[in-house]
């Protein structure tokens, strides 16, 4: 009776996923509005020993996650800035992010003259002499 109620309270979870290979790429274009607060918010983190286990980038990835949490949400952090407090070398007590939250918005399929500005925007981004050059300043 007993190995009877023994095997009956055993669990069995089976999990399974199944991907498709293309032979062609499958690619979309999105563009999203970016809305930014014009609030600037400061947060003070103070990491658990998990969090730091991670490491600095995880510390302050979950910093930026919590402030946008207490601040109403968004998605990113603008203009992003942030102090951190260690003792010894690898453990961080406390870190504090600021900046400017933000939210994507107007999610939409970009079409071939948006993607030409974009491009030509992060390419002027990078070249200082071209960038002059197109808006006037020499």
């Amino acid at each position: 009776m007993a190995a009877m109620l023994g095997l009956a309270s055993c669990t069995t979870t089976i999990n399974s996923a199944r991907t498709e290979h293309f032979s062609s790429p499958a690619i979309t274009m999105t563009i999203a509005d970016l809305e930014v607060s014009p609030q600037k918010i400061t947060y003070t983190y103070r990491p658990s020993d998990d969090v730091n286990r991670g490491g600095e980038e995880n510390v302050i990835n979950t910093a930026v996650r919590k402030a946008l949490e207490v601040n109403g949400g968004g998605d990113v952090l603008v203009e992003m800035q942030f102090t951190l407090k260690k003792t010894g070398k690898k453990n961080v007590t406390e870190v504090t992010v600021s900046g400017y939250p933000a939210r994507y918005k107007n999610f939409r399929n970009a079409n071939e003259d948006m993607l030409k500005s974009a491009v030509m925007m992060n390419s002027l981004q990078h070249d200082l002499v071209k960038r002059n050059k197109i808006l006037g300043i020499f």
